[in-house]
């Protein structure tokens, strides 16, 4: 595996770990720097990414809010 990639799949996984954050709009831009990303990473839509991502750790927060 290429040590860039490794380090940016290191920096990902440190970002997704504190990506929940304390209020709504927190949580949709931690959700979707990690979307975009991991976007980035895998050569696809950034923007797309960044949505999906945001969505998603709303939702996570949002059903689980003892977890975050």
């Amino acid at each position: 595996m290429d040590i860039n990639f490794t380090r940016v799949i290191a920096v990902l996984a440190v970002l997704g770990l504190s990506a929940c954050g304390d209020s709504l709009g927190e949580q949709a831009l931690g959700g979707g720097v990690f979307g975009a990303g991991v976007a980035a990473v895998a050569d696809g839509n950034m923007a797309q990414g960044a949505a999906i991502g945001a969505a998603a750790n709303v939702a996570y927060c949002q059903t689980y809010p003892e977890r975050c």
